[in-house]
C-alpha cells in the first residue's frame, strides 16, 4: 500500500508499529511477528493473552525479570558458561520474547515445538559454580526460579502500568494458566495462584547472591544501547521503569538505586508510552 495514500495518523502507526516490530524480530533471519492462532495453548479469553499482548508492560516486566533471574549463581552461570550473551544480548531477549509470544499465541504445535526445542538446549548446558557446586539447567527447581520470576514480573508489569484493578482471581487464572509451560518445560514446584509465586519467591531468596558476576551481567543489560538514537530516551525509561519494579529487596542486592523524585516523572513517560503503543497496535 502506498504510505502517501494513508491519513497523517496511519502513517505513524505503522511506522511506530514497524519499529517495535524489528526490534522483536530478525528480519535478517526471515522472521516474521507470531499471529495470534485460537488452536494454541490458550485462546483469545485467557488471562495470558491480555497479559502477554501489551508491549510496553512485557518490556518492563522482562527486564524487572531478567535482573530477578540472574540473582540466582546456577541460573547466572548458565548464561555466563554457555551463551554469547555479551556479544548478542538483543538476539537473547528477541529469543526469549519470541518463546513467550509462540507458546502463548501460537498454534499448539508451534508451541510443542519450541517448548521441546528450549527442553534440548537445557539437557546439554551444566558446569560448576565458582564455589564448586555443580549445576544443570533443566534443575526443576531452577527452571521453576526462571518461570516464577518472569510470570510475576509480567503480572506486576501489566498491573503497575495496564490495570491496576485487575482482580485477584484473574491474577490467580493468569498463574493457573501459565503453569501449563512450566509444567512442559519441567519445572518444579510450580505456582498456580499469586500467593504461591509470591512463596515460592520469598522461599527461594536464601539460595540468591549478588556477585562481580551478577554486577557485570546487570550491567551489561542496562546499558543496551537502543537499536536508533531516538529510541535511547524510551529506552531509558524503559529501562528504569523495570528497575522501579524490582522488589525493594532485589534492588539493594543489585545495588541499584530507584528513580527515587524523579519516580513520577519515570511512571508518567512509561504510561504515555504504553499509551502511544496502545494506540497505534490498535486495529
Amino acid at each position: 500500500m502506498d504510505l502517501a495514500a494513508l491519513s497523517p495518523f496511519r502513517q505513524v502507526k505503522r511506522a511506530l508499529v514497524g519499529e517495535v516490530r524489528a526490534i522483536f524480530n530478525d528480519t535478517n533471519r526471515g522472521q516474521q511477528p507470531v499471529q495470534r492462532r485460537t488452536d494454541g495453548l490458550f485462546g483469545p479469553h485467557a488471562a495470558a493473552w491480555t497479559v502477554h499482548g501489551d508491549v510496553t508492560t512485557m518490556m518492563v516486566g522482562g527486564i524487572t525479570s531478567l535482573l530477578l533471574q540472574m540473582l540466582h549463581p546456577a541460573v547466572l552461570a548458565g548464561v555466563w558458561d554457555h551463551s554469547n550473551f555479551r556479544e548478542d544480548m538483543l538476539g537473547r531477549l528477541r529469543r526469549t520474547a519470541r518463546f513467550i509470544a509462540i507458546t502463548t499465541y501460537g498454534s499448539r504445535g508451534d508451541a510443542e515445538a519450541v517448548i521441546a526445542r528450549v527442553r534440548g538446549i537445557h539437557g546439554h548446558v551444566s558446569g560448576t559454580l565458582p564455589n564448586g557446586t555443580p549445576y544443570v539447567a533443566d534443575d526443576p527447581r531452577l527452571l521453576a526460579w526462571v518461570h516464577v520470576t518472569e510470570m510475576t514480573s509480567f503480572l506486576d508489569a501489566w498491573l503497575t502500568y495496564g490495570n491496576p484493578s485487575m482482580p485477584r482471581a484473574e491474577q490467580d487464572r493468569y498463574f493457573a494458566e501459565v503453569a501449563l509451560i512450566a509444567e512442559k518445560l519441567g519445572a518444579d514446584p510450580i505456582p498456580r495462584t499469586r500467593a504461591e509465586a509470591q512463596a515460592l519467591i520469598q522461599s527461594m531468596r536464601p539460595e540468591l547472591v549478588s556477585d562481580a558476576r551478577t554486577r557485570e551481567v546487570a550491567q551489561l543489560v542496562l546499558s543496551q544501547r537502543a537499536p536508533k538514537r531516538a529510541a535511547q530516551p524510551v529506552q531509558a525509561i524503559t529501562f528504569q521503569a523495570a528497575v522501579d519494579l524490582l522488589p525493594a529487596w532485589a534492588r539493594e542486592m543489585h545495588g541499584l538505586p530507584t528513580s527515587g523524585l524523579g519516580r513520577p516523572l519515570v511512571a508518567a513517560g512509561t504510561f504515555g508510552l504504553a499509551k502511544t503503543l496502545r494506540w497505534a497496535f490498535q486495529d
